[in-house]
């Protein structure tokens, strides 16, 4: 049986757009659709077009999507 990761999510911890994709193992355009949609929450100061991404809301936002294991 194959063994699972961890995710090694900091929640104090800041992540960029890319960063956040490869810790998630989902492509940029994912996680841009992630967070379009609501699913992820981030920061984007006035004027910037950069984005932060804390841990806290990456954990947040697997909390919220678990899918109960169905028999």
């Amino acid at each position: 049986m194959a063994e699972i990761q961890k995710l090694d999510i900091k929640p104090d911890a800041v992540y960029n757009r890319q960063e956040a994709a490869e810790l998630l193992g989902v492509s940029l355009s994912t996680l841009k659709r992630l967070i379009k949609n609501g699913h992820l929450q981030v920061s984007k100061p006035a004027g910037m077009r950069r984005v932060f991404i804390t841990g806290k809301s990456i954990q947040a936002m697997l909390d919220s999507t678990v899918i109960e294991k169905q028999a």
